[in-house]
């Protein structure tokens, strides 16, 4: 699967759109509307099985029809407080354009199929978490290859729309493995339909544990397949509260993930502690692996989720694209091997004569986004967590509470270990800024970035070191490294009053961050480094999904990476 392959569609004399891969239509050429409504939506029940927590997977999702489809009928019968969590997979996504073209058949979709146009997911390889406002409604599109994508996916649908091209064009879709997968991924009595009764498909829909039954056909199809699982699924209470500890971005961000999903969230933070979403402005960059792997991936799909969601808040960027600067020639094929990735979307990562051109990457204004996404934060320490019943208490120095709630997340940074026997090792960052005309944001071992008022620049790297003050020597520390990257601009700055500020990052020994539940339910983000800001969105999604049992937006092996109980011992887990 290659992002930068030209789209698989063309368009025949008689105005269909066709896949120039697999010779089949996108949609019937009687009414493909019409189609969607009887073969996927009333041969899976709905809308009679919406429940609050709805989730609908589908294979293939082409132009989105059968997505814009469901999203009309959920809006209009879905139940009250009711979130829907859709799983696509495609392999060969089409460009905004050419959905656009399509789905401009059925006007009567309406704002269903422009939510899906506003908001169309890219093409890099990997998941893509899409919200879809005003349907209540997350979409999660895998663009890999089918049976990565079902192992990847963390889910279990309540309904599968079968809807690849048609087995004797794309057997692959129809394996016994993939069907096999499909009822893996499935809850108890799950439903699945499709507009083929090939006999292969009805066996292996058979041999993965489906009852099967055909019904009446759409247009010119005699019969089509409907089938379902044994069971039904048991619906877990849901916790309504969540207490977030800590005010920067990893607090603000599970704030924002959980609200997302209906919880009335507080977040409370130690009136002494100094974090470094407090700095002017901040860089949202990947760490850049060559290799590919897991690691890129991470980091890849975050900067993505990232992007979006500060972009969608008012105020919030300051300046986009950011130049690393390549310092020697191993830099220089390191860069080429990102920028060949098919991790990233197309044109996201350049090479230019100077290093590599971040398109996505961001320079954003912390404080807009922390208040924004955290609330009204309440400035007190917490001393203590008590459980109480199902719940927790906080309570501070005294014994007194501060409020009581269902669930707790810990998201303090380096005090995170002073409550759970983490590995967390403290790095202590100054950085210094001063207004003077700004240049494109550059990274370089140090970085310089615009604020509001001037330029950014530093930061200190100093492992095992715990004090906040700041240092006169620091700054001249951050010059000097600024005077490696950017001369010019360091000889500009050397005679600047410069204003400054220190805080203390969390790092791991893997160098991976922590984003976990323990077995007493507490949430955990925490060893984010010097990357909170690109990787925070998207591991909070994370958390609070787990908490839900909702679907994961991270891919299993990715979620694995970041697992906080990687470090325990096999005697102990984490607890408070």
């Amino acid at each position: 699967m290659d992002p930068t392959a030209p789209s698989p569609l063309v368009w025949r004399e008689d105005g269909l759109p066709q896949s120039s891969l697999y010779g089949d239509v996108y949609f019937s050429s009687v009414d493909g509307l019409a189609e969607t409504r009887a073969v996927f939506l009333t041969g899976c029940g709905l809308p009679e099985r919406f429940s609050r927590d709805t989730v609908v997977g589908e294979l293939g999702f082409g132009s989105g029809l059968n997505i814009a489809a469901l999203l009309e009928l959920w809006r209009r019968e879905k139940p009250a407080n009711g979130k829907l969590h859709i799983f696509s997979i495609e392999a060969h996504p089409l460009e905004r354009e050419e959905a656009s073209r399509i789905l401009a058949h059925w006007p009567e979709l309406g704002d269903a199929a422009q939510v899906l146009l506003d908001h169309w997911p890219g093409r890099a390889r990997g998941f893509h978490r899409v919200d879809l406002p005003g349907f209540d409604a997350v979409l999660d599109l895998a663009v890999m290859d089918v049976v990565e994508a079902l192992k990847a996916w963390d889910g279990a649908a309540d309904a599968w729309f079968l809807d690849g091209f048609s087995p004797a064009l794309n057997p692959a879709m129809w394996r016994d493995e993939v069907l096999a997968a499909v009822a893996a991924r499935s809850a108890p009595g799950a439903r699945a339909a499709t507009f083929t009764v090939a006999g292969a498909v009805r066996r292996g829909l058979q041999a993965a544990g489906f009852e099967i039954a055909k019904r009446p056909g759409f247009g010119r199809k005699r019969e089509r397949l409907e089938a379902w699982l044994p069971g039904e699924r048991q619906i877990a209470q849901r916790p309504e509260t969540l207490a977030v500890i800590g005010g920067g971005i990893a607090g603000a961000s599970l704030a924002r993930a959980a609200r997302a999903e209906g919880l009335a969230v507080t977040v409370i933070d130690d009136p002494d502690s100094v974090a470094a979403s407090g700095n002017p402005a901040a860089l949202v960059t990947p760490a850049l692996d060559a290799g590919g792997g897991p690691r890129a991936a991470l980091h890849a799909q975050a900067l993505a989720r990232a992007a979006t969601l500060y972009e969608a808040q008012p105020g919030a960027v300051i300046a986009r694209e950011v130049l690393q600067l390549a310092t020697t020639e191993r830099d220089t094929v390191r860069f080429a091997k990102v920028a060949e990735q098919d991790l990233f979307e197309p044109g996201a990562m350049r090479v230019v004569d100077a290093g590599l051109a971040m398109a996505t990457s961001l320079v954003i204004e912390p404080s807009i986004v922390t208040s924004a996404w955290s609330g009204e934060v309440v400035r007190r320490r917490v001393a203590q967590l008590e459980r109480d019943g199902d719940g927790w208490r906080l309570l501070d120095a005294g014994g007194d509470l501060i409020l009581r709630a269902d669930r707790v997340a810990l998201a303090g940074g380096i005090a995170t270990a002073d409550r759970l026997p983490l590995p967390l090792k403290p790095v202590r960052g100054q950085a210094s800024w001063t207004r003077a005309q700004a240049p494109a944001p550059t990274a370089f071992g140090g970085y310089a970035i615009p604020t509001r008022a001037g330029v950014l620049f530093g930061a200190t790297h100093d492992r095992g070191d715990t004090a906040t003050d700041v240092r006169s020597e620091d700054h001249a520390r951050n010059l000097d490294t600024l005077s490696k990257g950017l001369p010019d601009l360091a000889s500009a700055l050397a005679d600047k009053a410069v204003e400054g500020r220190a805080a203390i990052r969390a790092t791991t020994p893997d160098r991976m961050p922590l984003a976990g539940i323990g077995g007493d339910g507490v949430l955990v983000l925490t060893g984010l480094g010097s990357r909170g800001f690109c990787l925070a969105p998207l591991l909070a999604e994370h958390l609070v999904a787990k908490m839900l049992n909702r679907p994961s937006p991270l891919p299993r092996i990715l979620s694995h990476l970041v697992e906080s109980r990687r470090f325990d011992s096999p005697e102990t887990g984490i607890g408070v």
